[in-house]
């Protein structure tokens, strides 16, 4: 399950041919695999782990987002954190990495692992939302943080088999952000508020971890 309404699958854009050989290169032994993509808010990770669930299949891949670990709204009020929703210690990372570790000892045969999704409509987590098989051998996970270095976030990197950071033009992500915002709710003023007082501090952030990854995907 995803975070949003999945993008049409006749309108999803094509992958690098770089990125599909990587693709198969990493999956070719047939053992469980943990991908990760890492990219700035509006980046477009959601839309490519649709189109490598696609290029690889439903019965063999799952997305696990790694929003589904946003705090509760009551717990970011309690904590004087709403406004800065979205900043790395809004989420429960510890939690996220021990989901992570539980998905690389997933075997087959065993249990099947359930994660939370995200859900903007209700700007809430979900738990339980995202049933991960332990026959899956891809699992796709994606977010914000996944190469950060600052707490328990420092452990996801080398749980991931890959990561990929997925690389746009800035105008183009901020651009898609205003409109996502002004789709759930805010004007188009607080939408580019948000944009600036938020998401651009966080982008800026997640750009810093860019030389960590593996592969560096172009996309739009």
């Amino acid at each position: 399950m995803s975070t949003t309404p999945p993008p049409n699958v006749q309108s999803l854009p094509a992958l690098p041919t770089e990125s599909l050989a990587r693709l198969r290169a990493l999956m070719a032994d047939g053992q469980r695999k943990l991908l990760g993509l890492v990219g700035a808010p509006g980046a477009g990770k959601s839309t490519l782990a649709a189109a490598l669930l696609q290029a690889v299949g439903a019965e063999r891949a799952q997305v696990v987002p790694m929003d589904g670990f946003h705090l509760a709204n009551v717990e970011l009020q309690r904590l004087g954190r709403a406004a800065r929703k979205g900043a790395p210690d809004t989420f429960d990372s510890a939690g996220y990495v021990a989901l992570l570790q539980r998905l690389r000892e997933q075997r087959p045969g065993g249990d099947i692992v359930y994660a939370p999704e995200f859900r903007r409509e209700i700007e809430e987590p979900i738990a339980g939302a995202i049933a991960v098989l332990p026959t899956t051998q891809l699992v796709i996970t994606e977010g914000n943080y996944l190469l950060h270095d600052a707490g328990p976030w420092a452990g996801a990197a080398a749980l991931l088999d890959e990561a990929w950071y997925v690389d746009i033009d800035d105008a183009l992500r901020e651009a898609r952000l205003v409109r996502r915002h002004q789709q759930f709710g805010r004007s188009a003023e607080a939408a580019r508020a948000w944009v600036d007082s938020t998401d651009a501090p966080n982008a800026r952030l997640i750009a810093a971890t860019r030389a960590r990854a593996h592969h560096l995907l172009p996309w739009s």
